[in-house]
């Protein structure tokens, strides 16, 4: 029962992004963005 409602989860949520994202390159994008969110973060938690 906690394995199927976590895949069902997880599925809702990749669809969701997909959804948001609407195409591949957006998708990218988006990740890319978050990558660098978290980049810059990292820097000012070491200073």
């Amino acid at each position: 029962m906690t394995r199927t409602l976590a895949r069902t989860a997880t599925l809702l949520t990749l669809l969701g992004l997909l959804a948001a994202c609407e195409t591949v390159e957006g998708f990218g994008e988006d990740v890319e963005a978050a990558g660098q969110a978290i980049d810059e973060e990292a820097e000012e938690a070491q200073n």
